[in-house]
């Protein structure tokens, strides 16, 4: 696949509109791409891409579809549907409402060449980068986000642990 770098990263005019009346408050995905824009930008992973070959889908997209994936649990397949079936994500994504979207083995393909070009890194850091400079997330000294075991005085055999996503307890 062959990196087309994007140049235009406007809002269809078209989903914009449709977005509004949908969301005429907002939603979270909206109230983002109007604070932030974009976020990724395709010159950060270009590396990761031959100079021949059919086109990619744009990396900065797919960046950001992986983390809107994580942050909603959703299988590759079910996001795929996402960009192709939700107004809120064309928002964010800046895509036509008849953007037919990409097949869903594209995520996959995508994460494989971030850990092939040992960039995934690059994506936790553009988004700490933002929220930080947006006051989004303050710096609190040491602060745990893995997923830690825990030792209980509970006399159950069965080891606790904090779960990454929620910081709750779990068994």
């Amino acid at each position: 696949m062959t990196l087309h770098s994007q140049n235009d990263f406007s809002i269809p005019e078209e989903t914009a509109r449709v977005a509004r009346v949908a969301f005429p408050k907002g939603n979270r995905y909206l109230k983002l791409r109007d604070a932030v824009g974009t976020i990724y930008q395709d010159q950060a992973f270009a590396h990761l891409f031959p100079d021949n070959g059919r086109p990619a889908q744009a990396p900065w997209r797919l960046a950001l579809i992986t983390v809107l994936q994580f942050a909603e649990e959703l299988p590759d397949r079910q996001a795929a549907d996402a960009v192709r079936g939700r107004i809120d994500w064309k928002y964010l994504l800046g895509l036509a409402l008849d953007d037919p979207g990409f097949d869903f083995t594209v995520l996959s393909d995508f994460r494989a060449r971030l850990v092939e070009g040992e960039a995934e890194q690059t994506l936790l850091d553009a988004l700490l980068k933002l929220f930080k400079e947006q006051g989004w997330l303050k710096e609190r000294g040491r602060q745990r986000t893995d997923s830690t075991h825990i030792q209980d005085s509970r006399p159950s055999h069965q080891p606790t642990h904090v779960c990454r996503r929620s910081h709750a307890f779990c068994l």
